[in-house]
């Protein structure tokens, strides 16, 4: 997961921030990845650094409308306190109502 996932994120770097095509297809395979099993994505998440974690950011909602667990918006939670930096709070609270 973590080879795939970080092979995603160096093409998303890369693309032109107007690049709606090439951003969309590198936010459906992340989403894809990380939806896939919860455990893995949560242990995952758990030991990603601070870069990985600002890119995946950007789809907290597909991942958690795919997963639909409190599990994975609590592991986000704790992210939140060891990367305030990354001010993901609101991405959280936005990902937590896609749970059904």
């Amino acid at each position: 997961m973590k080879e795939r996932i970080k092979k995603v994120i160096e093409q998303r770097k890369k693309l032109n921030m107007n690049d709606d095509m090439g951003i969309q297809k590198c936010w459906e395979d992340i989403t894809d990845i990380l939806s896939e099993n919860e455990e893995d994505t949560i242990a995952y998440l758990n030991n990603c650094d601070k870069d990985e974690l600002y890119w995946i950011s950007e789809v907290f909602e597909d991942i958690s409308e795919n997963l639909q667990s409190q599990e994975f918006i609590e592991c986000l939670r704790r992210l939140d306190v060891k990367f305030p930096e990354l001010d993901m709070t609101k991405d959280i609270d936005l990902a937590e109502e896609y749970i059904m």
